[in-house]
Parts: structure tokens; C-alpha cells; sequence
């Protein structure tokens, strides 16, 4: 009984196709830091409020299997109260995936949500080194929740579509 279950799981194994992802390279793209603190000044006592806007992209390149993700981050920090800026960071970076065993429906959902994963560890390194460097405390950016960005994505893309329906008819 027990040698049954194995073959069966065994056989679901091999009839799934195995996924295999490298990292081919990852890099800046652009890198923006304004310490609008220091060129302004601030009066009073201050108190950061930290928004972080991100942004997804993907794109196929000209070889087989290979694929660009860029994530868009920016992230503003304002005095609360006032509202006045402190410092805006923005940054693009990219990842380049060699992926092979994806089918073709889920490619999609697999750039937006597992790339970014990957390359999210060297993002925040860098945002805690840039706002460091800047001179404010470095920041430790959370995990960014990856699927719920691409719902909203999708769920935007969606909204958009019936709009212009109307529009069109």
C-alpha cells in the first residue's frame, strides 16, 4: 500500500514539468535620492512618514527563455504635520531571467510575483544604503506582498478595459 502511494506521488512528480530559473544579471537602472531636507530645511520637530509606491515590469528579450522584470520603487518621506518632503528615493531595478518549464499561461503571473521576489533582498539593501548614505537612518524597507501588487494590478488593467468599452461602443 505504502509502495503505491510513493509510485503515484513519484509519477505526479515527473508529469509536472520541472521549473528551472537563473539569474542571469541584475543591475540599476536609475537611481534617484533627493534630500530635500537638507537643501530646505525643516522647521520645527521632525517626524517621518514613509510612503513606498511600487511598480512592476516584464518584458521578453530577444533570446529563448530569457526575460526582463524591473521593479519601480519610490519612496517618499514626508514630515508629518507639515506634509514637507524629507527625502524622495527612486529606483529601477532590473533582473534578468533565463526561465524554462513554465507553462505558457502562467509566465505571466510567474514574472510579476516570483522575480521580484528574487530580487528583493538586493533592493532593500540598497534603499538602506542610499538613505544611509543620505543622511537619515537607514531604512529597512518589509517584505512587499508581490501577488496582492499584481491583483491590484490586474484588477487596475480590468477597470481601465470596461472604461474604455463604453467609450468605444
Amino acid at each position: 500500500m505504502a509502495e503505491e502511494d510513493t509510485q503515484q506521488t513519484n509519477g505526479a512528480a515527473e508529469a509536472r514539468p520541472q521549473i528551472k530559473q537563473r539569474i542571469l544579471a541584475q543591475f540599476v537602472r536609475d537611481l534617484s535620492f533627493e534630500n530635500v531636507m537638507a537643501q530646505k530645511g525643516v522647521d520645527g520637530e521632525v517626524k517621518p512618514e514613509i510612503k513606498v509606491e511600487v511598480n512592476l515590469d516584464a518584458r521578453k528579450r530577444g533570446t529563448a527563455n530569457q526575460f526582463e522584470v524591473v521593479t519601480k520603487l519610490k519612496v517618499t518621506s514626508l514630515n508629518q504635520g507639515s506634509e514637507k518632503t524629507l527625502f524622495l528615493l527612486e529606483l529601477e531595478y532590473s533582473g534578468v531571467f533565463e526561465i524554462e518549464g513554465v507553462p505558457e499561461q502562467q509566465m505571466h503571473p510567474y514574472l510579476m510575483i516570483e522575480c521580484p521576489r528574487m530580487t528583493f533582498p538586493f533592493i532593500r539593501r540598497i534603499v538602506s544604503d542610499v538613505t544611509r548614505d543620505g543622511g537619515f537612518p537607514p531604512l529597512n524597507l518589509e517584505q512587499i506582498d508581490f501577488v496582492a501588487i499584481y491583483r491590484q494590478q490586474l484588477a487596475l488593467r480590468a477597470q481601465q478595459q470596461a472604461e474604455q468599452k463604453p467609450a468605444d461602443a
